[in-house]
């Protein structure tokens, strides 16, 4: 690769290579003040499909240690966007260390609160509104659970804002924390948001899993419980290890659900959503 980024984030070092500056310079003024790995985890290589598609209407393909062979290239402008990608391909298919969980963390006082759902279901944007709003930030893409302490170590990479989640940060956080705005993804208009400091400087510190939510956006103000079968199944499908780690994974999540309330959290608004889980996380936690 022509040009080289490297980055730890949580417990977990990438080395990036791409044939372009651009994406990398952009990682770099967001991941200023991340260490660096000596010896990476995980390579992610961004290259262009063809020599000459480096140049004529260029385009990016995402490949490292792990890679999907028929995933299309995305345009050069979402670099950034396509580097992301490549650093969650590699934790996704490549983790055993931890028992992942496509989930976004929060820490109060030593404890976490976890969030997952489906694409939409806003877990990105409370987790970040809440690291906004005196919790620590743990990440919003993965939560890593040792299957040995059962303890959640942080992930704290970009957040990942998508379309009218934007405009919750524009006028609130320092624009330099804010990535480019990038239009026409698979997914709308996304926006980075660089994690507080706190979050950058305290990503080797893991928490005790305190109570987990099930939220679900678009629907009227609701909290509902949930029985341990269905936690399972959705934890299940949750993670992308779950099946590699085979009866560790198993051990890990059962001890999760025997151990920590969770709770199905339906909210029409990010505020009423906020307020929701601190009036829960006083009565559960």
């Amino acid at each position: 690769m022509r040009h080289e980024f490297r980055v730890t984030v949580g417990p977990v070092g990438f080395r990036i290579g791409s044939d372009w500056a651009g994406p990398l310079d952009a990682m770099r003024r967001l991941y200023s003040g991340y260490p660096a790995p000596g010896i990476p985890d995980f390579t992610v290589r961004l290259a262009a499909q063809r020599p000459w598609r480096r140049f004529i209407r260029p385009s990016v393909m995402i490949g490292g240690d792990f890679m999907l062979p028929d995933a299309a290239p995305m345009a050069l402008a979402h670099g950034l966007l396509a580097a992301e990608m490549g650093m969650n391909l590699q934790m996704a298919l490549g983790q055993r260390r931890h028992l992942l969980l496509h989930a976004s963390a929060v820490e109060r006082d030593g404890r976490a609160l976890l969030m997952t759902g489906l694409s939409g279901a806003g877990k990105s944007t409370l987790s970040a509104l809440l690291g906004e709003r005196g919790w620590r930030f743990m990440g919003d893409e993965f939560a890593l659970l040792d299957p040995e302490s059962g303890l959640v170590h942080p992930f704290p990479r970009m957040v990942s804002l998508k379309n009218e989640a934007i405009g919750q940060f524009g006028g609130v956080v320092d624009p330099a924390r804010l990535g480019p705005v990038m239009t026409g993804t698979p997914k709308g208009t996304i926006r980075h948001l660089r994690p507080p400091d706190d979050a950058i400087a305290r990503m080797a510190e893991p928490a005790v899993p305190a109570l987990l939510l099930f939220p679900r956006f678009g629907h009227d103000p609701a909290v509902r419980e949930i029985g341990e079968a269905e936690i399972f199944v959705r934890l299940t499908q949750a993670s992308t290890n779950y099946v590699a780690l085979g009866e560790t994974g198993f051990t890990a999540l059962t001890r999760l659900i025997e151990t920590v309330p969770c709770r199905a959290l339906d909210y029409a608004d990010t505020d009423t959503a906020v307020d929701m889980v601190e009036t829960l996380w006083g009565e559960l936690a």
